[in-house]
């Protein structure tokens, strides 16, 4: 039964992070240990502590009959202790005693992730920290694709070798910290082919940095891989420190912020409604198909998207690239022709398509994302484009948009200058 907080009793339960570094459990254990009638935890902490003689004892594994046991104790006035790995409160066993309306007091020890950073002697106050724990992993992955530096609590089946085959093709060294704080403690500067290619110990964490892992940032008892750490940037942090949060310079720039040529580049006003249509965030996998000036994927890889850039033409792709790293954003360049281009791409969630025809269409539909937008000048092409998203089981929304903006004229008048229509289409999977 959920407890509320107005009801709750004064007798909290104690919840005490054992340290991942390796460090000496928490002065507050032993007083709170030495009372408890309920000691709660998995069976390696139950193992790793002195439990009184005469206290009840829960090794977890289901949940439930635990939360009962504690909620029991609560009622009754017994003291009751939660062990747990590290910050008990970063992606651990915090958030599901609030939710039962336990009340809670936290003795937090060094997480998993501060020690994996602290190893590798790396800053991580710009690091993105994300669970492939009890989830699909595919929002993990696409966190890592996205931006510069993310930390992920793995999970049997969600680990290392599934996160590195997801980011082969991207620009990422990882470290991989198995055992933190034992005696088989044991971290590994990878590429995610040789992620992928590993059996790995559980538990784990996984830190990926978009560029080349310091030379110094190899711990002394690290087990090097083949290739030897590069030296370079780990990976920065926005001025904001926000690491996903929306830009703070906006989006649905002016195209004067983009090198392109020949005015190959969606407007401002068509891609603000692009972008909203496409929804990028943090954990999700954009494809920009006919990428041009890169102005959709990068304003996407701006809030926070993993993205994938196809273009056909290889001095607008550099373009692409240029126009990326003027917006210090990470997005991968697939230079090819679409469709075939399509074939082996990571799967995803919403797809920009901004040049090719109907075949290009039919292979993305075939792919089944969850959205796709496209943009048409050519009227004639609507209709076979809507026929085919309806039959492919997308309901299709559908606007023309028609700018006029503002322009000086000599003597200091002003009219107003049309830009070209364009009808953009967006179909949203049933």
């Amino acid at each position: 039964m959920t407890r509320t907080a107005s009801a709750a009793p004064a007798t909290a339960v104690t919840v005490v992070g054992l340290d991942a570094a390796g460090a000496p459990p928490h002065p507050a254990l032993a007083p709170v240990l030495a009372t408890a009638g309920l000691v709660v935890g998995a069976a390696r902490h139950l193992a790793a502590v002195p439990v009184p003689a005469g206290a009840d004892t829960i090794s977890l594994g289901p949940l439930a009959p635990a939360l009962r046991r504690l909620a029991e104790a609560v009622d009754a006035g017994v003291p009751a202790v939660v062990l747990a790995s590290g910050d008990p409160g970063l992606f651990g066993i915090v958030r599901r005693l609030r939710a039962s309306g336990l009340p809670l007091r936290v003795v937090p020890a060094v997480s998993s992730v501060a020690a994996a950073f602290a190893r590798a002697g790396l800053p991580w106050d710009g690091a993105a920290v994300v669970t492939a724990h009890g989830r699909d992993p595919r929002a993990a992955v696409n966190a890592c694709r996205a931006l510069p530096l993310v930390a992920v609590l793995t999970a049997p089946g969600a680990g290392a070798a599934e996160l590195g085959a997801g980011l082969i093709g991207w620009s990422r060294r990882l470290l991989v910290a198995e055992h933190l704080g034992t005696a088989a403690e044991r971290i590994r500067a990878v590429t995610p082919e040789q992620a992928a290619a590993e059996t790995w110990a559980d538990p784990h964490v996984l830190l990926s940095l978009a560029d080349a892992v310091p030379a110094d940032a190899v711990p002394a008892n690290a087990v090097p891989a083949d290739a030897a750490p590069e030296r370079g940037a780990a990976g920065g942090m926005r001025a904001d420190n926000q690491p996903a949060a929306a830009p703070a310079g906006g989006w649905a720039l002016p195209e004067a912020r983009y090198a392109h040529r020949d005015s190959m580049i969606t407007k401002s006003e068509v891609r603000a409604l692009v972008v909203a249509r496409l929804r990028p965030r943090l954990g999700r996998l954009i494809w920009d198909v006919g990428a041009g000036s890169g102005s959709v994927g990068i304003e996407c890889a701006l809030l926070g998207a993993a993205v994938l850039a196809v273009e056909q033409d290889p001095e607008a792709g550099a373009t692409v690239q240029a126009n990326a790293a003027a917006h210090a954003v990470h997005l991968r360049l697939v230079t090819g022709r679409a469709p075939a281009a399509l074939a082996d791409l990571p799967e995803p969630d919403a797809v920009f398509i901004g040049g090719g025809g109907v075949d290009v269409l039919t292979a993305v539909v075939a792919r089944r994302p969850e959205r796709v937008v496209l943009t048409l000048a050519a009227l004639d092409r609507v209709a076979p484009a809507v026929g085919l998203l309806r039959a492919a089981g997308y309901t299709v929304e559908g606007s023309q948009l028609s700018a006029a903006r503002l322009a000086d004229l000599p003597g200091g008048s002003i009219r107003l200058a049309a830009t070209n229509p364009v009808v953009v289409l967006t179909g949203e999977r049933q």
